[in-house]
Order: C-alpha cells, then sequence, then structure tokens
C-alpha cells in the first residue's frame, strides 16, 4: 500500500522516509571563470538551507566530473579538490532533510550515463508521484533493450535519481527536448539545475513552490535557490525563473521554454525560515517581512511585557517588529552559539533536542525577573 506523511497524499519510493524538499542548488556557466570556486561560494552561501552533504558536477566540454561527500560545504571541500574540478560549467547542492536517510547515497547531484554523454542534476523541492515517475522509468528501459542493462543498475530510490533517470533515459531526444516532455508530468515542488557536458539548465514547478533565481556575471549566468548567493559571486540579479519554465543556458545564449502553465503559490516558509534575511524572493526582502510580521503580531496580539526578546537568528526580526510595534524594548536575552547548526534542519528528533542545549543559552542577567515577550520564526 502507498504510504504518506499524513500531510502530503503521495507514495513513497522504498529507502525514502519523507520529504526532503529546503535544500540549496546552485548552478554556473561561464567560460574563462573558474566555476568550481563559484559554485562553491555559491553553496556557502547557501549552507542554511541543508548541512547533511554538499556536492559540486563540473565539465570542461568532453569529460563531466561528480564530487561529494557527507557535511558542510567547508569540510567537503578543500582548494585542492577545487582545482581538479575544472571547466565552464557547474551545478551544486547542500542537502537538507526533516526525516529520511542521512547518507552518502542520497547526496547530490545525482549523476547518469546518456546516449551522448552524462547528465547530473540537483533538486530541491519534493515530489508527489513518485510511484508513477519509477514505472515511466522502467517503461523506457523495456523499450530501449539496449540500455537496460545499464539501468538496472542505475535506477533510483529517491524522486531526484528517479528525475535523472527519466531525463537521460531517452536515446533519442536531447536533454532539453526530453525535459519538455517529462517536466509536465512530474507532480510537486521541485526547482531543478542540471547540466550535460556543454549546457546549463534550469527548471521551476508550475506552482514556483521553491525560488530559484536567475543571476548575470560579466562572462556568464547563473541559477540559484536565493539572491544572497548571486551576490556573494558577484551576479547581478536578473529575475526569477518563472513557474513552469525551462532555461537553456550555452554557447549560443540563453533559451527559455515554458512547459506547464504559471499558477504560482509559493511557500511561506521561506520567508518564516527557510531563507536568509539578505535574500529577495518575489520582489520582497526576506527580513523586511519579518519584521513587518512582528508589528502585525503586535498589533494582533498586544501584551504588558518587560521586554521583548528573540530566538536568533530567524526569530530576531520579527522580534524587532514587535519590540517597534508596541513600545516595548528589545533586548537580547539568548545567547546563539554560532557553530551548532540550524536545530529544525538535523535529521532526527533526538539530535534536535540534543543540539538545542547547545545552541541556545539565556542571558540570565538580562531576563531575571523581567516578563518576557519571546519571538520565535514559527513553531515546529
Amino acid at each position: 500500500m502507498p504510504k504518506g506523511d499524513g500531510l502530503l497524499n503521495h507514495d513513497l519510493l522504498p529507502n525514502d522516509k519523507g520529504p526532503q524538499d529546503q535544500c540549496g542548488v546552485f548552478g554556473v556557466w561561464a567560460p574563462g571563470e573558474e566555476v568550481s570556486k563559484l559554485t562553491y561560494f555559491g553553496l556557502y552561501a547557501l549552507q542554511h538551507r541543508g548541512q547533511e552533504s554538499a556536492g559540486i558536477a563540473v565539465s570542461n566540454g568532453t569529460q563531466l566530473l561528480v564530487y561529494k561527500e557527507m557535511g558542510l560545504v567547508a569540510q567537503v571541500f578543500d582548494e585542492a579538490t577545487l582545482e581538479s574540478l575544472k571547466g565552464h560549467v557547474a551545478i551544486g547542492h547542500s542537502r537538507y532533510s526533516t526525516t529520511g536517510s542521512s547518507n552518502w547515497e542520497n547526496a547530490q547531484p545525482v549523476l547518469r550515463t546518456t546516449k551522448n554523454g552524462h547528465l547530473a542534476l540537483a533538486h530541491n523541492g519534493n515530489l508527489i508521484n513518485t510511484t508513477e515517475i519509477k514505472e515511466r522509468v522502467s517503461n523506457q528501459v523495456k523499450k530501449e533493450k539496449k540500455f537496460q542493462s545499464e539501468f538496472k543498475t542505475t535506477i533510483g530510490t529517491t524522486d531526484t535519481d528517479l528525475v535523472t533517470d527519466l531525463l537521460a533515459g531517452y536515446p533519442d531526444l536531447s536533454i532539453e527536448e526530453a525535459a519538455m516532455r517529462e517536466l509536465p508530468l512530474l507532480k510537486g515542488a521541485f526547482s531543478f539545475v542540471f547540466m550535460d557536458e556543454n549546457t546549463l539548465y534550469g527548471a521551476r514547478d508550475a506552482q514556483g513552490i521553491r525560488p530559484l533565481m536567475l543571476g548575470k556575471l560579466e562572462r556568464g549566468w547563473v541559477l540559484a535557490s536565493e539572491t544572497a548567493a548571486l551576490d556573494i559571486v558577484g551576479a547581478s540579479f536578473v529575475r526569477e525563473v518563472e513557474p513552469g519554465e525551462l532555461i537553456a543556458i550555452d554557447e549560443h545564449g540563453l533559451r527559455s521554454q515554458t512547459f506547464a502553465q504559471k499558477k504560482q503559490k509559493g511557500c511561506l516558509f521561506e520567508f518564516v525560515y527557510l531563507a536568509r534575511p539578505d535574500t529577495t524572493i518575489s520582489g520582497q526582502n526576506v527580513n523586511a517581512t519579518r519584521v513587518e510580521v512582528g508589528k502585525r503580531l503586535a498589533r494582533e496580539f498586544p501584551v504588558e511585557a518587560d521586554l521583548v526578546i528573540p530566538v536568533p537568528e530567524s526569530g530576531t526580526p520579527a522580534a524587532i517588529g514587535y519590540a517597534q510595534e508596541s513600545k516595548i524594548p528589545f533586548a537580547q536575552g539568548l545567547v546563539k552559539n554560532s557553530y551548532v547548526g540550524r536545530t529544525f534542519i538535523q535529521p532526527s528528533q533526538t539530535i534536535r533536542q540534543l543540539g538545542l542545549r547547545l545552541k541556545l543559552n539565556p542571558l540570565k542577567e538580562v531576563i531575571a525577573g523581567k516578563r518576557l515577550v519571546v519571538v520565535d520564526d514559527s513553531i515546529v
């Protein structure tokens, strides 16, 4: 019987224990630039979106390489590794999961062999029709018997594996043509960056649930989950990839196609928690949005108190807004250990609880005897 998490009506594949959708993705096409290092810094800027594993795929036009390991971006990559990843096009991924397996096999980018070379893909999102996708991949294998032995060893167990299998499994179509055929059939949230030896691709689901930004370098283009990553690598923001849009970037320039009608909904949690405060989504600065949420909270739930304190870091802007609107003094009443990761995106409840104890410690001399308004970004 299909299994679900009680929140979304979707099937889970074997070994896939639940949503894994708040990752960070980055892609760059820039001949003459050190694209692996640009991708490294882009992933570093997106580290808050996923702390379990990191990976980079890079191509010089003839060879496509993937390097990925468990750990933070700075732990996975060193100078020597980045120097070995030469090319003009690259994609990267930092992985997040609330549940599900946290192991090397689920690290991205995913690599597959195609008729004409290779395909690497990185995914931020969660697909809800994985059983249907797996059936389509199996049907591809049966139709293309000369590739059957290869597919027997590469059919994956995660939604990202299956999408990569699907796009790589058309010997008579280009990657771009395969994407235009298959992307409309995917259900759920996805922002993809993917590449072959020469071309960078980006795609976003029709509802625009997960963000994907397009930026311009002097000698190339960048795709990233957040505008903050564009800022870090010196790319100017051009626009968001539209919901239902496929972008392809190569030596001929940038091409855009629509694979599904736009039905934009977005995800509120990007503004509340996931995105960096210096990121802009749908024309709205995340920090300013959080401050405004705090102001509205003060108007809707006024209280008598001595201090407003935040749960740092993502609760701080809302606490500032609450203090500004309520005229109650703002103070830092909790100290955060900067070396402890985001507790919500740790893979188990036990680790989250231990991390919370390490992460926050009260400033007793500030809060002792005070009536407090404690503002956090959310209750999860």
